[in-house]
């Protein structure tokens, strides 16, 4: 049968309510970033009792402090590398959602070894630790680049992906702690994306730097990524793996949005070329993964394989599922048109906040 699907709204929030409203402490590692204050202020307005946040940045974490001066927030200065502060922050909590990541492909790329020890190695740090403190709930958060990755960043969330489906196997369906993990590609206006790079070249009437207008990418906004983990908290069995079906959008028709927004058509439009290690399109699903999937309407489900040590499996018996034709990429997915890319644009509140303040002043 499956699961239902979430366009059942009073089941889904009906379910939603009673796990939510169980959780007394709930910890998100990397919690300052974007996902994580987002994720915080849902869980506050679910009335969770206790919300932690594990990071290393204190300057981050005193301007969050201050602007919700909140009692039930309770903010963790550590490193995810460092198992310590993991287990000092893990220690009594319910669920944990996982967002501390070095997500920078550039900054992976000259220092790849960086994104292993905190890509690789703090993962498998927050993974222990929620299994040996009994977690209920342990959500890690992947990328698009983590399929079939050409670069240090997406290698590495792909061995973390690796590492959630190894703990998985290795502590089995009937344990206290159910590990999961999702998938999702850019969110946007999220900090370093190229949303708020193209307005503030607007603004500054500078050129619009577009790499290759041809590539496309998943376009999802930060509350899609959000209500994506909510649902691999309710729905999640052992090493389940969740994406969304989300849309894409070329890189031309988002700069023609912009422009059409800010209303400034002839705004100069540089093509720079192919940054090194970077796709025409990004893949949110191999072939192969989808071929053993669950369609859950919004969602795929991408099963955890849960063959053991025995070898037979992996060298001497084949698949009897038929494989996929193709993967779910930005290419193959819905494709957005122009008039649509706006209405997804204006449904951020920085960008109606930028398009507002930018007519003010024409």
């Amino acid at each position: 049968m499956g699961y239902p699907r979430l366009t059942e709204q009073a089941v889904a929030k009906d379910i939603e309510y009673r796990r939510i409203m169980a959780l007394q402490s709930v910890l998100i590692t990397g919690g300052t970033g974007s996902f994580g204050k987002t994720m915080l202020g849902g869980l506050l307005a679910d009335g969770v009792p206790e919300v932690r946040i594990l990071s290393r940045d204190e300057e981050k974490q005193d301007a969050l402090r201050n602007q919700l001066n909140d009692a039930r927030v309770k903010f963790y200065i550590g490193d995810i590398r460092d198992r310590t502060s993991v287990d000092r922050a893990m220690a009594g909590c319910d669920a944990v959602f996982h967002a501390a990541a070095l997500k920078q492909v550039p900054s992976c790329e000259f220092f790849p070894i960086e994104a292993v020890r905190t890509n690789i190695m703090g993962s498998e740090n927050v993974i222990r630790s929620a299994v040996e403190n009994r977690v209920r709930s342990l959500v890690c958060l992947s990328t698009d680049k983590a399929v079939m990755p050409i670069n240090a960043m997406g290698m590495s969330k792909a061995m973390m992906e690796k590492l959630v489906q190894a703990s998985a196997r290795e502590i089995g369906q009937d344990t206290e702690t159910t590990i999961s993990c999702v998938r999702y590609g850019n969110v946007m206006y999220s900090r370093g994306s190229v949303i708020p790079l193209f307005i503030k070249q607007i603004k500054d009437g500078n050129p619009i730097t577009v790499t290759e207008p041809a590539m496309t990418r998943f376009l999802m906004p930060l509350r899609d990524s959000v209500a994506l983990v909510n649902f691999a908290f309710e729905h999640a069995r052992q090493g389940d793996l969740f994406v969304k079906k989300a849309p894409a959008s070329s890189i031309a028709d988002l700069v023609t949005a912009l422009l059409e927004l800010f209303d400034v058509p002839d705004h100069e439009v540089q093509h720079i070329g192919w940054r090194h290690a970077e796709k025409l399109y990004e893949t949110l699903a191999s072939a192969q993964e989808l071929a053993t999937a669950e369609d859950l309407g919004d969602y795929f489900r991408l099963q955890l394989d849960e063959r053991d040590l025995n070898y037979n499996a992996y060298f001497n018996e084949g698949e009897d599922k038929t494989q996929a034709l193709e993967d779910f990429h930005s290419h193959n997915t819905d494709q957005l048109t122009v008039p649509q890319v706006k209405d997804l644009l204006m449904s951020l509140p920085e960008v109606q906040a930028e398009v507002e303040a930018w007519k003010a002043i024409k």
